[in-house]
């Protein structure tokens, strides 16, 4: 390839951060083209080509992938994204067996199974085709997209200059209806509230949904049970609620063995009681789920999930949802949530949905899908909205993770380089609203249309919130009207005699832990655990 003329004169300025990508580039002068990278080959027949660096925007649905980042020998969405790079020439031959040699980085990683409308990967990339990204779409799974390319400065890297992130979050409005008066958490959280003399504000707090289980067992429980030996009647529906006395699930032989035994069937007719039993199970089982989805999400009910996401808004000492190494003192811990909110609700199918929608500097592993629980189980068990605040404190709070299903990365937002690349460095911004119509048809068919067909199939909200209504034991308790005092053997005391020395010692290095660090800052501990920090969604441990 003939190298292009220089030109007569003294050569034009450079800005700083271009300055800075010469000296660091590492690469030889000789493989320069207009201050851009020119493709080395071991192939004598590949023409040389220059390189750019570019910011990639990019779409995907993350079922059947194993997740974002590659994994040699897994179908991961970076592995698919690079062979699409190299089979439409924006990668050449020699550097298509390794994705470093590219300088790839991603801005935020996703985990098995789990989405994105908008995410970035920054690279080196071979970009003089106009139709390059037509190319690299055509060699790609629908499921995975290219909304554009944007040649950015040679120091960019997505990861670094990503001021936050968006994601979302879909879940079903009956989430929020109260736990089954039958079920142990239904139960304790009235005793509990009698306990704590709050008895009326947890019925004012529950004035919207007074009576619903009452109103779906006389039209449509008792039709059932009416049609039963009476014999099993009561065996059923303690099954049906996993209130039986074992501590296993009992199975149809061993239930109509409890029967004859307690004299309510004759041995003679046990298999036939085993039988009515198991299908009866599944009846009540049934309706109930049926029941739940048929309803509606009151304006009330609305207003008390949009009040408890709110409560996440600000800087706070999030260790309580994350893993449960994280300490209170762990500087890392703070993290500052811009806006937490809650759209109004759309029916799909016979199922209503609300759309939840969280911007912040950066997650921790499980954050978000903690949040969402922490606040629909404060909403469903009608306790008082402090109990998302006591959860900052020292004390360990035990907090499920919500299912992985209705999680997807929304975007990340670069505006301070945006910012920089129009009035510094003549670059184009990476900005999704240019591709608004192409992301919102995409979302909706390759994103909503699997979360909400999978839900529709496999019910898995509906099965993590029956889980916990029906756990026996104390762990959920502090969702009542006694908080943290319900919960046995708090680990909290110890915590925070730990957290209390950390303090005094730092102190006397004179530092504040309890102020989040710049996370422009050399060495921050927000930045540094930005990686960490996007939401891990391995399904395997969902």
């Amino acid at each position: 390839m003939k190298r292009k003329a220089k030109p007569d004169g003294p050569k034009p300025a450079k800005n700083e951060e271009e300055n800075k990508d010469e000296k660091t580039d590492g690469v030889s002068p000789d493989i320069k083209e207009n201050g851009n990278e020119a493709e080395a080959t071991e192939d004598n027949n590949e023409i040389r080509r220059p390189k750019r660096k570019v910011a990639v925007m990019i779409g995907y649905s993350g079922t059947g992938y194993r997740g974002m980042q590659v994994n040699p020998g897994s179908k991961t969405i970076e592995g698919d994204l690079f062979a699409a790079f190299v089979a439409a020439g924006a990668i050449s031959k020699a550097n298509s067996t390794d994705i470093k040699k590219s300088s790839f980085v991603r801005c935020a990683r996703t985990d098995k199974g789990v989405h994105a409308a908008g995410n970035v990967v920054s690279l080196k990339l071979i970009i003089e085709d106009a139709d390059v990204v037509q190319k690299i779409n055509q060699a790609l799974s629908p499921q995975i997209r290219v909304w554009g390319i944007e040649q950015t400065v040679k120091s960019f890297s997505c990861y670094q200059m990503c001021d936050s992130r968006i994601y979302e979050y879909l879940i079903p409005s009956h989430t929020t209806l109260p736990p089954h008066p039958r079920s142990y958490l239904g139960r304790k959280i009235e005793e509990l509230a009698k306990e704590a003399n709050d008895l009326e504000g947890f019925k004012e707090r529950q004035k919207d949904v007074e009576g619903f289980w009452e109103d779906v067992e006389k039209s449509r429980i008792k039709p059932i049970l009416d049609s039963l030996d009476p014999s099993i009647r009561e065996v059923a529906m303690a099954e049906a609620h996993g209130t039986h006395v074992t501590s296993e699930p009992l199975d149809p032989v061993g239930a109509a063995t409890l029967i004859s035994s307690e004299g309510f069937a004759d041995e003679e007719k046990a298999p036939n009681v085993s039988k009515d039993l198991t299908a009866t199970v599944r009846r009540i089982k049934s309706v109930y789920l049926d029941s739940k989805k048929n309803s509606r999400i009151s304006p009330y009910r609305l207003d008390r999930l949009r009040k408890a996401l709110a409560e996440y808004q600000g800087t706070h000492r999030f260790h309580n949802y994350t893993t449960s190494d994280k300490r209170p003192s762990d500087p890392s811990a703070n993290r500052h949530i811009m806006t937490f909110t809650a759209d109004d609700p759309i029916l799909i199918g016979n199922t209503e949905w609300i759309s939840l929608k969280v911007h912040g500097q950066s997650f921790m592993m499980h954050q978000i899908r903690k949040m969402v629980s922490m606040a629909t189980l404060v909403v469903r068990t009608g306790c008082p909205l402090e109990r998302i605040r006591e959860t900052y404190g020292h004390a360990r709070v035990n907090i499920p993770r919500a299912p992985g299903l209705g999680l997807l990365l929304e975007r990340p937002v670069f505006n301070s380089y945006n910012e920089r690349a129009v009035g510094t460095y003549q670059r184009g911004t990476i900005d999704f609203n240019k591709y608004e119509a192409e992301i919102k048809e995409f979302k909706q068919r390759m994103i909503y249309e699997q979360i909400f067909q999978e839900e529709e199939k496999e019910n898995h909200f509906h099965a993590f919130f029956a889980h916990i209504d029906s756990e026996n034991d104390r762990r959920y308790l502090y969702f009542s009207s006694k908080g943290l005092e319900a919960v046995e053997g708090p680990r909290g005391s110890k915590w925070k005699r730990d957290d209390q020395k950390a303090s005094g010692k730092a102190k006397q290095r004179g530092e504040n832990q309890g102020e989040v660090p710049n996370r422009d800052s050399p060495g921050s501990d927000v930045a540094s655990l930005a990686e960490e920090g996007v939401e891990d969604l391995n399904e395997a441990d969902g």
